[in-house]
Order: structure tokens, then C-alpha cells, then sequence
């Protein structure tokens, strides 16, 4: 596996995979690599026959009080991870090598309306970061497809509403979420949780996973199960900022009108935010 850290370099290898008709996947990372990293890498393997991966904790998606300054780096790690995955070449380049030496001149691309609610209210600018970075990764490596996890459906509607209105030829796959033997969903934020939050973790997902049965059962008062779901969270030990129960597509307050439904949940647990959800499909 091939480590590069300059765009020209990547733009010429990459170039030259193209004129022998191979089709490119991507990966966006930001390193600290886990089991659910490795699923899109796999995907991606078995779909592209050259698989590129990149590394870059990107300023730009962390607020001024996030944890920038702490997120976990282990370059060698990764690579070894990578290699053992299939992957063709990694790309892991500077804050300067992206962004140049001026971090706050640089243009930024916004998504209204997605970009604003759940996390992006939480966390402003967040999804501003998020959307220059896999615009520019997009542009860089003009790859057939890219994988990304759905651990953030959010963060997913959103960059295939980015595909969609900026009309990139790319198509965007959702791999699903990838849990430990308790349900938690993996993530490399999870290093953050202590002895006694690592036992409370679960319960996020086993309380969406009882919101989700009972609307399955038949109960559709979605407002009052959403807080009865934030007072359960409260009650395990979480500080909840929302679990929402949406329209799958849009993100909009679901209805009893809505069959795709997706129940969203963020809470911090000690110095660790946590997010995840369950899509089910509802007969009505």
C-alpha cells in the first residue's frame, strides 16, 4: 500500500488508474481506524478495483471548544490496518496541504436547512467542515464511488444532498453500522469513555431500540416517545441533546403518515458525544 501526502502526486498515480479503466472507491477518514472504518474498506475492495483511503482530522468540522487538540492519531496503526484491508493507497495529507496557510480565508461550502438541525444546531459549522472537506477530497481524488458509514445519517443525507446539487458524477454507498457485543455502535471517540461509561454506553442503543419496537407495536404518538426516550437516557446517566424521530429522508419530525422512519440520538456521556440510530419501515 502506497502512503501519499501531496495532492499533485495523488492527481498523476490516480490519472494513470483512470487511462487503464479502473474504477476508483474512496474512504474519508479521520483516522484512528476501527472495525467500522474497515467495513467501508471492504466494501470498497470488493466494488472498485482501487481502493483509496484518506486520513485528516480536519479542522474545520471541530468548534472552538471540541476536541481537535485530542483526537486520537496513529498514523503507523492505520496503515497497517489499511494495508491489511486491501487497501491501495492512503492518502494523509497537512492542515496546509488542504487549506493552505490561511485556515479561516478559505472557502467553505454550506447546505442550508440539513447543515442546521440535530448535530449541525449543536455543533455550528460542523457540517460546513464537513461538506468543504469531502468536496474537496471529491475533487482531488475524482473517484467512481465512496463509501461512508451510516453511523451518522445525518451527516450521510447530507453528502448525498452535496452529490446532488453540486452534480458530482460519484455515487455515494452507505455501509451500515458497525456495534461491539454490547449494540454500541464503534467509534473512535469511544477511546474517551471510562470503565464506568464504557457499562452505560450500550444503553444508548438499547433504548432506541425500544422506541423503535414500540412503534412497531402500533404506537405512533411520536413526540410523547421521544420524551419518554430523553428522560430513560437522562435517567441511565447521559446528557442527552435530542433523539428525534424522523422522516428517513428528509429529516423532518415524522408523521403517522410517514413509512420510513428514522430514530437519530445524540448524548454525551462523560468528555464522549455519542450518536446513533435505527431506520425501521412502518405499515400504515
Amino acid at each position: 500500500m502506497l502512503t501519499i501526502t501531496e495532492t499533485e502526486k495523488l492527481r498523476e498515480l490516480l490519472t494513470g488508474q483512470r487511462t487503464s479503466g479502473n474504477t476508483i472507491g474512496l474512504i474519508p477518514t479521520m483516522g484512528h481506524l476501527h472495525a467500522g472504518h474497515l467495513k467501508l474498506v471492504s466494501a470498497a475492495v470488493k466494488q472498485c478495483d482501487f481502493t483509496v483511503s484518506t486520513i485528516f482530522v480536519n479542522p474545520l468540522q471541530f468548534g472552538p471548544d471540541e476536541d481537535l487538540e485530542a483526537y486520537p492519531r496513529c498514523l503507523s496503526t492505520d496503515q497497517e490496518k489499511l494495508k491489511a484491508a486491501g487497501c491501495n493507497l492512503l492518502f494523509a495529507p497537512s492542515v496546509e496541504a488542504i487549506y493552505g496557510t490561511d485556515l479561516g480565508s478559505t472557502t467553505t461550502i454550506h447546505i442550508p436547512e440539513l447543515s442546521e438541525i440535530y448535530c449541525g444546531r449543536s455543533r455550528p459549522g460542523h457540517f460546513d467542515g464537513v461538506a468543504t472537506i469531502v468536496c474537496k477530497l471529491f475533487n482531488i481524488v475524482q473517484p467512481h464511488k465512496a463509501y461512508f458509514g451510516l453511523k451518522d445519517y445525518q451527516q450521510f443525507l447530507l453528502i448525498q444532498r452535496l452529490v446532488t446539487d453540486l452534480a458530482f458524477n460519484i455515487e455515494i454507498q452507505g455501509v451500515e453500522i458497525e456495534r461491539d457485543e454490547t449494540g454500541l455502535a464503534l467509534s473512535s471517540r469511544n477511546a474517551y469513555l471510562d470503565d464506568r461509561e464504557v457499562a452505560i454506553a450500550p444503553r444508548l442503543y438499547r433504548c432506541l431500540c425500544d422506541t423503535a419496537s414500540k412503534i412497531v407495536g402500533g404506537e405512533r404518538d411520536y413526540r410523547k416517545l421521544e420524551k419518554a426516550a430523553v428522560r430513560e437516557l437522562s435517567a441511565a446517566g447521559f446528557d442527552p441533546d435530542y433523539l428525534a424521530i424522523c422522516n428517513a429522508h428528509e429529516l423532518i419530525p415524522a408523521s403517522q403518515q410517514d413509512s420510513s422512519i428514522v430514530i437519530l440520538v445524540a448524548a454525551n456521556l462523560g468528555a464522549c458525544r455519542l450518536i446513533d440510530n435505527v431506520r425501521l419501515q412502518v405499515k400504515n
